[in-house]
């Protein structure tokens, strides 16, 4: 089998990541670097392919099958947009834009394009992810009724002092890390329809939170909360429970995630079960049965991958689409301004609309 030949777009962290994934692969080849800084010319050398700084370089000279845009979150759009006209499938990392108000032109023009875009939410293609959204929509949950979750962990100082901009409006956890969080829920549990929210600056004193307490109320009726913060020293965040990402240290006895319905409740990720063998010995003077889901761990990246690779070639619908990236930033959005006004925000509604609702 011929191997799918992919380029990426931005030679920083996350582009380093999707290199690496590409070059494990045995259906996908690395065609290319594109990046406009000399470093990215040693990244290229050293992985033995061609060094462009334009997207429109790379096109004219050696068109790829596909294209991955790592690039920062301002040149999304643009770089998006050419990818589009030129009729090559991207997946473009998270968040799809800088603004919503990007987000949903680049969403108009991926409509009128017929593009192929999927967006790099990555935890989506996690099997940890796959399985529990199995275990929900089986309904061995019964109908949700609630929903836990928490972002807890320490960013040390030397993460503010290399990047100052991160002391700033912006630079907080609402902005750079609940995106994630947010599709993971609307994966498991449905669409997020309103949100309310607290934020804290307590224990930095930055301009910008440290914390917030979130309330969720999903389109099922079911309701969750949520608790961020990055200056806790807490092991319940995803990276430090899942395993997945070998940077950081794991906690195999924490979860991230408990997600309840009538008939019993799932933590997340270490699979456990609690769940109620009748209807009619539902009560809590009564034993659940307790099991844990079998599952197996990888590396989400790497079936991001091979998702792409078939979406290149029209075998798959991208599982993360350019509308739910432009829904995952409204709902984040929402969160900053519910937590400025403490008003609920309705998410299901674009945000020239959004009412808030007061108390």
């Amino acid at each position: 089998m011929e191997k799918t030949r992919i380029a990426v777009a931005g030679a920083g962290y996350i582009g380093l990541e999707h290199i690496r994934v590409i070059r494990e692969s045995t259906h996908c080849v690395l065609s290319a670097v594109v990046d406009p800084s000399d470093a990215a010319g040693d990244v290229a050398a050293a992985a033995g392919v061609s060094h462009y700084r334009s997207l429109e370089e790379l096109i004219s000279k050696d068109r790829p099958d596909g294209v991955v845009l790592a690039t920062p979150n301002q040149l999304h759009l643009p770089h998006a947009l050419v990818c589009m006209q030129a009729g090559l499938p991207m997946l473009l990392e998270k968040p799809i834009a800088a603004t919503v108000d990007e987000a949903e032109t680049l969403v108009a023009a991926a409509d009128r394009h017929n593009a192929s875009v999927l967006i790099g939410h990555h935890r989506a293609h996690s099997p940890i992810m796959m399985r529990a959204k199995q275990i929900i929509e089986d309904g061995t949950l019964g109908p949700l009724v609630a929903v836990m979750g928490s972002a807890l962990f320490f960013k040390p100082d030397h993460y503010f002092t290399a990047a100052p901009w991160r002391k700033e409006p912006g630079g907080g956890p609402i902005l750079l890390n609940l995106i994630h969080e947010i599709h993971n829920l609307r994966m498991l549990c449905g669409d997020i329809v309103a949100v309310q929210a607290f934020s804290s600056n307590a224990t930095r004193g930055f301009p910008v939170e440290d914390t917030a307490a979130i309330i969720l109320r999903f389109a099922s009726g079911a309701l969750g909360t949520f608790l961020l913060s990055d200056t806790a020293a807490s092991a319940r965040s995803w990276e430090q429970t899942s395993q997945e990402n070998k940077a950081y240290s794991s906690y195999s006895d924490e979860d991230c995630y408990a997600i309840a319905g009538t008939f019993g409740s799932l933590s997340i990720p270490t699979m456990r079960l609690k769940t109620y063998g009748k209807a009619e010995d539902r009560s809590w003077w009564k034993p659940f049965d307790v099991s844990v889901a079998e599952l197996t761990r990888d590396d989400p990246l790497r079936h991001q991958m091979e998702h792409f690779r078939r979406v290149i070639h029209g075998e798959a619908s991208p599982l993360v689409t350019a509308r739910d990236g432009l829904q995952n930033l409204r709902i984040t959005n929402a969160i900053v301004t519910a937590a400025k006004t403490g008003a609920v925000v309705e998410t299901n509604v674009a945000p020239a609309a959004q009412r808030e609702v007061e108390h």
